[in-house]
């Protein structure tokens, strides 16, 4: 009796264990089902009709259905950078920031070519602040660089580029002057990991307003904060010139941190990779699901 109350005992504690480990990491916690509609579960690359294998980035990658346009976006504009991304060549598979790679069940239809790091920190909202960050030190916008702590502290990058350097202790952070002034992009990467390690979708979802789901453009965050959360961004959208329906692609990162990867739409094939406005009170993505009210935009 002893003994089997024992063996009782050992694996209550086991499973508990076993149930941590896929839970939080620090202030953070990305966590999701899969919602693909597909059956297949082949690594093959998708040869759509709105594919270009030879495209090497996000515009050049996605032809559009016909009667539509691609929505304008100035060169210096955030959706200029997102629709020029450079992607890995056709059927590549993403790569988790330990090497390994994802298969591609039904999930995704290209790879962003970005480095990620080789910390598991380059999570879902993760990405979406990187891909913010990175436009903005591209144009010289260092002021705007700034992204809120699960806690409420504010980590500016203008701080970090004045010698400062943030200090955590228990739920509380604080600057601390140390004089390294670089603006190396090694630097900037260190800042963005600080980042990535205390702030996640709860975190971004309050600093982000929300959007109509008829007045989307690129760059605009599906997100639900919370432990599950998960936040995807749409990289480039486009218009039916007679009927004015918007279309957009969506990309994302996820748990374990990975590359970022442009995702296959499961409910329409006709229009996959693209998605429509018109996709009703929820938005299926294939590893999770949004509603309409979930779509936000950086405020500033």
């Amino acid at each position: 009796m002893k003994r089997n109350l024992y063996r009782t005992f050992c694996f209550l504690i086991f499973s508990f264990i076993l149930l941590q480990s896929c839970g939080q990491a620090g202030n953070r916690r990305e966590e999701g089902k899969n919602y693909s509609s597909g059956n297949r579960k082949s690594e093959s690359p998708d040869t759509g009709r709105f594919i270009n294998p030879d495209g090497q980035t996000v515009e050049t990658r996605f032809n559009l259905p016909e009667g539509f346009r691609r929505i304008e976006a100035g060169e210096n504009s955030f959706a200029y950078y997102l629709r020029h991304l450079p992607l890995k060549p056709f059927g590549s598979l993403v790569r988790y920031y330990d090497g390994k790679t994802k298969p591609n069940a039904d999930i995704y239809d290209a790879v962003v070519d970005l480095e990620i790091g080789n910390r598991d920190l380059h999570q879902c909202a993760d990405a979406i602040m990187r891909l913010r960050a990175e436009y903005l030190r591209n144009q010289k916008q260092y002021d705007r660089i700034h992204f809120n702590f699960t806690n409420g502290f504010r980590a500016d990058y203008s701080e970090w580029l004045a010698g400062n350097r943030i200090v955590v202790k228990g739920n509380k952070a604080y600057w601390k002057q140390t004089g390294n002034t670089s603006d190396s992009y090694e630097e900037f990467w260190k800042y963005l990991e600080i980042v990535f390690t205390y702030a996640g979708t709860l975190s971004l979802s309050k600093e982000l307003k929300s959007v109509n789901i008829d007045d989307m453009q690129i760059g605009d965050i599906f997100i639900i904060g919370g432990s599950p959360g998960h936040a995807i961004i749409v990289v480039d959208a486009a218009v039916n010139e007679n009927s004015n329906e918007k279309i957009f692609l969506l990309a994302q990162s996820y748990m374990p941190a990975q590359e970022l990867q442009v995702l296959r739409n499961n409910n329409d094939d006709s229009l996959s990779p693209w998605y429509s406005v018109k996709f009703g009170e929820t938005l299926i993505t294939p590893e999770w699901k949004f509603g309409k009210s979930d779509l936000k935009r950086f405020d500033d």
